[in-house]
């Protein structure tokens, strides 16, 4: 692989930002997970608008979803990888493949815990309120 020429710097930056719009989008073109995720932000969003949540709470729901956004990507780049190295079956890609797997379910599993925190005050004050 021969090395690009040198870009400008910004030239450069937009080059990088491209590549990573490029891997958003592969990432939700090629993995369900991913697709449920999107469907879960979007759902904790217009829950947050919904119920009127303060700027402050905003900032450990924003953190809960970049987290699991943010595993979510770094385990689909380490099976491509792993993918690409072997096909057959290795019980050390596998266990690395489950780590990464697992890496997501915990961030998922907090983000579900602060949603829970968050928004569950709030939503427990609408049906109060209702009732």
């Amino acid at each position: 692989m021969k090395p690009e020429p040198p870009l400008g710097f910004w030239r450069g930056r937009g080059k990088s930002f491209a590549c990573a719009w490029r891997g958003i989008v592969s990432l939700l073109h090629t993995q369900m997970n991913a697709r449920i995720h999107l469907l879960a932000t979007v759902a904790v969003i217009v829950a947050g608008f919904v119920l009127r949540i303060p700027r402050g709470e905003w900032v450990p729901l924003a953190f809960a979803i970049g987290i699991v956004w943010i595993a979510e990507a770094a385990n689909t780049a380490l099976e491509l990888l792993a993918d690409r190295i072997s096909r057959e079956h290795d019980e050390m890609i596998g266990r690395a493949k489950d780590v990464a797997a697992g890496a997501v379910l915990l961030a998922a599993i907090t983000a579900a815990i602060i949603g829970a925190l968050v928004l569950g005050p709030h939503v427990w004050a609408l049906v109060r309120a209702r009732f």
